[in-house]
């Protein structure tokens, strides 16, 4: 099935918000997911500044789910994609989790207004930090509800708690690893009760930046209110299906730690599916390396290489879900 692709804008304050629609062809109405890009710069298509290449993941699901008869809507962040540098000027101290909501119901609205696109099977499809965002619109929403949710390379546990888990492993093979993770500590305790942040020269350097990036004042009050979000208190609140989706190679979700705590939010209702496909990594990316032959910055300089693709497991499991309950 060929697709076609355009270009779409919404003002969030002023601010351009810029996405790209792609429809099946033939006649609607079709069903529509809206997908919410994971942390930091990263673009519409799950491309970043940071890591090299642009064989991204959320463009090749995109195209993929448009493929299977679903409209879709993928958006810059105001901080990401090529307008970033100039909308970051005007974003000090105004990005927070209100103005992540915000980005979000203007692309909602934008799919929703299509005539080709049927708000009765309107659905979102997250990655990693995109996750906590999702939920907080279906938990605040009145109206244009998503019929259901998939949350990719989802944490369960709160954002400060996976990055502590992926730092003391990192540190638990060096010789000062403890008093580096109390000097870590007590950075972080200072940045939540508002205090400066002065990180400890005897930091490795990977630290040191991102205790500085989360007290800079772009990234204000956002970082301190997404630090102690926990996304499986959230889950537990929601009452619309949803397909949780960590592969077992992915090493900054972890499938076991964060996986269980999604399953315990959950496990009061039924209406949570839960799919763990081994070779996946973090972007949905097949990876066949052993998971622990991984290490963190090889794997994200990988990301997004040419000649990936998405794990085939993974993608099956998405489009099964979504076209199941576009059925209903």
């Amino acid at each position: 099935m060929t697709l076609i692709s355009e270009e779409v804008a919404w003002d969030v304050d002023g601010i351009p918000v810029r996405g790209t629609l792609t429809r099946p062809l033939g006649t609607g109405p079709h069903p529509g997911v809206v997908f919410v890009a994971g942390s930091g710069p990263t673009d519409r298509d799950w491309c970043s500044p940071l890591i090299p290449g642009t064989n991204c993941s959320g463009r090749l699901m995109a195209e993929a789910l448009t493929h299977e008869g679903f409209m879709t809507l993928r958006y810059d962040k105001r901080a990401s994609g090529p307008h970033a540098q100039e909308n970051v000027r005007r974003l000090v101290g105004r990005i927070s989790m209100q103005s992540h909501l915000d980005e979000l119901i203007g692309a909602v609205d934008a799919l929703c207004s299509d005539g080709d696109m049927d708000p009765g099977r309107l659905f979102v499809l997250t990655s990693s930090e995109g996750t906590i965002h999702a939920l907080n619109y279906q938990l605040q929403a009145m109206d244009r509800r998503f019929a259901g949710l998939v949350l990719t390379g989802a944490p369960g546990r709160s954002v400060g708690q996976v990055a502590r888990s992926q730092l003391l492993a990192r540190t638990a093979s060096l010789e000062d690893g403890d008093l580096l993770m109390n000097k870590y500590d007590a950075a972080i305790a200072a940045f939540m009760a508002g205090q400066p942040v002065t990180p400890d020269p005897s930091l490795p350097e990977g630290m040191r930046g991102l205790l500085l990036s989360l007290a800079s004042p772009v990234n204000l009050p956002f970082s301190r209110e997404l630090w102690s979000s926990d996304p499986a208190a959230l889950l537990a609140k929601v009452t619309e299906p949803v397909l949780v989706v960590i592969g077992k190679k992915d090493i900054q979700a972890d499938w076991q730690a964060d996986g269980g705590a999604l399953e315990s939010a959950a496990a009061r209702d039924g209406n949570v599916t839960f799919a763990y496909p081994p070779d996946a990594d973090h972007v949905l990316k097949h990876e066949e390396q052993p998971r622990d032959a991984l290490v963190a910055a090889d794997v994200g300089a990988r990301y997004n290489s040419e000649g990936r693709r998405l794990d085939p497991e993974a993608l099956g499991v998405i489009v099964d879900w979504l076209s199941g309950q576009s059925r209903r």
